[in-house]
This record gives C-alpha cells, structure tokens and sequence, in this order.
C-alpha cells in the first residue's frame, strides 16, 4: 500500500492553477493541495481565489491566492515569479483558465476581437505560462503540465467553431511541446472533460437538453468536478511518470452536445 501510496503523493510538490477560484478550477486546487502540493490558485477575481486557497488552508492544506488576467503577459509573468518568491519553485501547472463555447458562435455574428481573445485565453495563455514555468521545473527535476481542453476540440456542432478549434488548438500544441519539453524531465499531457456540472455548465443546460446528452451517455449522469480532478491528479502525480503528450477524455464514454 506504500508504494501506491506515493504513486500520488505531491509533498513538496508546488502547483500553479489558472482558474482557481471556481469550477474544475477550484476541484483541482483543493485534491492537489490534498496530496500534499502547496498551490498557488490563481483567478481573474482575487476573492475568489482566496475564497479557494482559504479553503485548502482551512483543511491543513497550504496555498497562496492571487489575482491574475491570463490576458495580461505581466500578470502571467507575475504569477510565476511570486510563486518562485514564496516556494522556491513550480513542478506543477494546470493551465484551466478559458473562455467561449455555449453554442454562442454564430458565425456572422462574432468579430475578430472575439476570435483573438479566445485564442489568446484558450491558446497564448497556456503556451506562455509553459515558456515561463518549464525551465523552473527541468531545474527541480520534476514538471507536469496539465492543459484542460474540452471534447468539442473533437465533437462538431453548431456555434461552437472559435471555442471548439481553440482547444484542439491547445490539444496539437500540447503534443508538439511534449517533444520539447520531455528531456527536460517535463510531461505536458491534457484532460478533455465533457459536459460538468459547473456554473458555465449552468448558464447553458435544460432539463431537456442534459436528457439527450444522457442518451449519448453510458455512464448516465452528467460529469462532477471531483471527475475531472481526478484526471488531473493522475497526471500531477508520478503514476503518470511514463505519459506525454496525451489526452484523457473525461466524458462518461460518451459524446455530450449542445444541439442534437
């Protein structure tokens, strides 16, 4: 039992989490910190992600909250030095911050502004916080990356273009970087969670709706956060100390669309 034991164990292990403060977000912050991670959560609104890291420390847990705009190239550069300043370094990135999606697309009637802050969230931003953390993690010895991306990086749909190739976007350069990042002792791998029941999720779904997504559905229930946490911690953790470059769809084994 030992030696499964540490197949998950994270002590001394230090986590950065984009979109901290909510959602899949805030599921991966807290099992993280659970394993023995301390995490730096990291959201668009400080509070909250001090409302997440508040919660880890309340469990014994140890993470520090700070407000970060993945837009903003400062911010980024910011989030990993004041998690060097406080830590001492960064093994650990889950890039979950994004944006888009809904069925929301149409697309005559979304602009360029649109399209480009999409991809700067979803894409530039992921790639960027890569650049910035791997040389700190090939310098620990240990790095994983985790990118979340989503099955409409695969599934076609209605209104769904910009977000949909924006993760499959992600899911190729994950891939590629693979290649860059492995002899650096750097695994870069993505989670694609289907349909989560999230506040996004929320904005989105009718009881109509979720009833033909379960039809698709073998395991007939829409996804929770703890699902997709696990993901995560699978790929944070040394059990996947032989994985690069791959996707873990998380989906219930089956194909969850917002229009039929």
């Amino acid at each position: 039992m030992d030696n499964i034991d540490r197949l998950f164990d994270l002590t001394g292990k230090v986590a950065i989490v984009t979109g901290g403060g909510d959602g899949i977000g805030r599921g991966a912050c807290n099992i993280l910190a659970a394993a023995g991670a301390s995490v730096m959560v990291s959201d668009l609104s400080a509070d909250k992600a001090r409302t997440t890291a508040d919660e880890i420390t309340a469990q014994g847990g140890i993470a520090t909250a700070i407000a970060c705009n993945v837009l903003e190239d400062g911010d980024l550069v910011r989030l990993v030095e004041k998690t060097i300043d406080i830590y001492g370094t960064v093994n650990i990135l889950v890039n979950n911050a994004g944006l888009g999606g809904g069925g929301r697309e149409n697309p005559f009637k979304i602009d360029r502004e649109y399209v480009e802050r999409i991809y700067s969230i979803n894409v530039f931003a992921p790639w960027r916080l890569c650049q910035l953390t791997v040389p700190h993690m090939a310098e620990s010895g240990y790095g994983s990356i985790i990118n979340i991306t989503s099955i409409s990086s695969t599934n076609t749909e209605p209104n769904m273009g910009i977000y949909g190739s924006s993760k499959a976007a992600l899911t190729h350069l994950s891939a590629n970087l693979a290649f860059a990042f492995g002899p650096m002792a750097v695994r870069i791998n993505c989670v694609a969670p289907g349909a989560v029941r999230t506040h996004a999720l929320a904005s989105v779904i009718t009881p109509e709706l979720e009833e033909r997504m379960l039809r698709h559905t073998p395991i007939r229930r829409l996804g929770n956060v703890s699902d997709i946490a696990g993901a995560i911690l699978y790929f944070a953790a040394p059990a996947s100390a032989w994985i690069s470059g791959q996707v873990l769809v998380v989906n219930g084994g089956g194909k969850q669309i917002l229009d039929e």
